[in-house]
């Protein structure tokens, strides 16, 4: 009994800190800002060190040993209710507090925008016509055959080459914007790839472990700039278009060619499809000019994406938006979006 006691008393005080913790992040100007970059950091460079020595995704194995562990324990001690209650107290304590430390604070972090200078309002159909067009020109200039080919022979080899070049990516981003600096462990794919599909995710970042986690039977066109997306996180930068944006600098500005073309062709896929609601006509003649490599990458793309649509991916689509919307993102899943405006204002400001 003392021990259940004990357990169920250390997961009250690690929900007490936590509730602390969110309000403070929510409620006290500047502490979100100066969490995301000096004690956040911190973590990044013990924990996400120490998961990023596995070649495989912890906590991948982790959530799999932990559902194996909770359905064990209950079958074990169900006639032992303040026995299962104290520990399942416990255990969702050090979740959420794991989650808060290492991920909730940050979303109320100043954005990558601000910090960077980088406007994103005030932009014109004209302006998205002249970004649409750039980035098919891009695309176009860049469009390889290039694959992540995780089977072996020279596609296995291009797996670790990819995961290495997104650290390197992130690192040369960080010359021109320092919060960008610091350690990266390197990208993981998830063993289970099927997992994320039916979700419609092409990547996941994990608090618990501090990895970065992608989807590797996607497309491969989506690969480096999920990389890039994924790592972006592990500086603070949590908000979802930021950290496509973010991804887009990231890999535009990688010495590999495969990174750039997803990049740009990431970009062409955001920015193409708010042209084609604003001028329907413009966007069609602009996504004839596309290469046929890229034309075909998209095609892949939509069928790949496409077999997972259902109860299970929209159920998931409804889990993430209402995520996204309690961590101050309005717009939930929407807020994707905005990373057009991002590249608008970058294409305007820092682009010749």
């Amino acid at each position: 009994m003392q021990k259940d006691k004990r357990c169920f008393g250390a997961g009250l005080l690690l929900l007490v800190a936590t509730a602390a913790l969110q309000v403070a992040a929510r409620h006290i100007t500047g502490f979100p800002t100066w969490y995301a970059h000096h004690v956040y950091p911190v973590l990044v460079g013990v924990i996400g060190r120490f998961f990023g020595i596995f070649p495989f995704s912890v906590v991948e194995i982790g959530i799999y040993l932990l559902l194996f562990y909770c359905i064990v324990y209950v079958a074990r001690f169900w006639r032992k209710p303040w026995q299962l209650a104290s520990r399942g107290v416990l255990l969702v304590g050090a979740l959420l507090f794991a989650y808060t430390c290492n991920c909730g604070i940050n979303y109320y972090a100043v954005s990558f925008s601000e910090y960077a200078g980088i406007g994103s309002d005030g932009y014109t159909k004209e302006d998205l016509v002249e970004l649409c067009e750039y980035l098919v020109g891009q695309v176009n200039e860049t469009a390889t055959g290039e694959s992540y080919g995780k089977k072996g022979g020279e596609g296995g080899k291009n797996s670790r080459i990819w995961r290495e070049e997104a650290t390197r990516a992130m690192e040369a981003a960080s010359r021109e914007w320092p919060g960008l600096g610091g350690f990266y462990p390197k990208p993981k794919e998830v063993s289970v790839s099927w997992i994320l599909s039916v979700q419609q995710l092409c990547g996941i970042y994990s608090p618990f472990t501090i990895e970065a986690n992608f989807n590797g039977d996607m497309p491969d066109y989506n690969i480096p700039h999920t990389l890039c997306h994924e790592l972006s996180h592990l500086k603070g930068f949590m908000r979802e278009d930021e950290a496509n944006f973010i991804g887009y600098l990231a890999c535009v500005g990688s010495k590999r060619q495969a990174f750039r073309y997803s990049g740009y062709l990431t970009g062409w896929v955001y920015a193409g499809n708010a042209l084609a609601q604003a001028d329907p006509e413009r966007y069609w003649a602009l996504s004839q000019r596309l290469c046929d490599q890229a034309k075909e990458d998209l095609q892949e793309n939509n069928a790949f994406w496409g077999k997972y649509e259902g109860k299970v991916a929209k159920a998931a689509n409804q889990v993430n938006d209402a995520y996204l919307k309690m961590n101050d993102q309005k717009d939930g899943v929407r807020s994707y979006g905005r990373m057009v405006d991002l590249m608008l204002g970058y294409f305007r400001d820092k682009l010749p």
